[in-house]
């Protein structure tokens, strides 16, 4: 198991937000850190710190400069998610992105479009692309949301949709919605789902709240699953220390 360092963007400035409570408009967003400091600050921090395969998620317009300076300060070291598409895939992969990270252009209507997937992964190729399977419960299951994660699509998370899914691409990137944020403890079983069933390398995101997440993460997914954490991290404002982060990351 891996640590997998985040920048996530909202109006060009680094943010750590409260994912249900992203909207289409953008306007009702309640916002849990808001930095001073550059994107490619944070990237810089990273690079030195040689920790690979973290992410650069723009929440809605207004956000490309500092992608893109993120993405330059740490070339190869980054993936890049927001409104991708095929016309502008190469973009960020040209500006440093080791892969894009793709959710709302795949699905149509609330369903997963193939043709879009496979125009996609042929023309930006399966090992350059990831797929955010971001999903809320319902029904005690999982299902993949979009829109700024405000539509439930009709895409449940099991072995079986994993396994469809993982042709296409290198990597998923799955956030549980519902705990986006708020610090209050991990979605135990979504974790147990990844680390069970996933075939390809995948990274959870959402509600960590101590370090005794990561070992409990560790634990749930088999060593399978990489861990993001954004709002308890001292770097955003929280209580777990970045320092604590690192010092955990070598020996596993």
């Amino acid at each position: 198991m891996r640590f997998r360092p985040c920048i996530d963007l909202k109006d060009g400035q680094v943010v750590q937000i409260v994912g249900g409570s992203l909207s289409e408009s953008g306007g009702s967003t309640q916002t849990n850190f808001q930095s001073k400091r550059s994107s490619s600050f944070y990237a810089d921090r990273y690079r030195e710190d040689c920790l690979l395969g973290g992410h650069v998620i723009a929440l809605g317009p207004g956000n490309r400069e500092a992608a893109i300076a993120a993405l330059g300060a740490y070339p190869g070291g980054l993936q890049y998610g927001g409104g991708v598409t095929p016309e502008n895939a190469f973009e960020f992969l040209d500006a440093g992105a080791s892969h894009v990270i793709v959710t709302s252009y795949l699905f149509c209507e609330g369903a997963i479009d193939y043709d879009r997937l496979n125009t996609l992964a042929r023309q930006v190729g399966p090992e350059r692309l990831v797929l955010d399977l971001s999903c809320r419960k319902r029904g005690g299951e999982y299902w993949v949301v979009t829109d700024r994660w405000t539509r439930f699509t009709d895409f449940k998370v099991t072995g079986e949709s994993l396994e469809s899914l993982a042709k296409y691409c290198a990597e998923f990137l799955v956030h549980g919605v519902d705990v986006e944020g708020k610090m209050s403890g991990i979605e135990e079983s979504l974790v147990s789902l990844l680390g069970e069933s996933s075939p390809i390398p995948s990274t959870y995101a959402g509600g960590v709240r101590s370090l005794d997440d990561m070992g409990l993460v560790e634990a749930l997914g088999s060593g399978r699953v990489d861990l993001t954490i954004g709002s308890a991290l001292d770097l955003f404002g929280g209580d777990v220390e970045y320092a604590d982060v690192l010092a955990w990351q070598p020996s596993k």
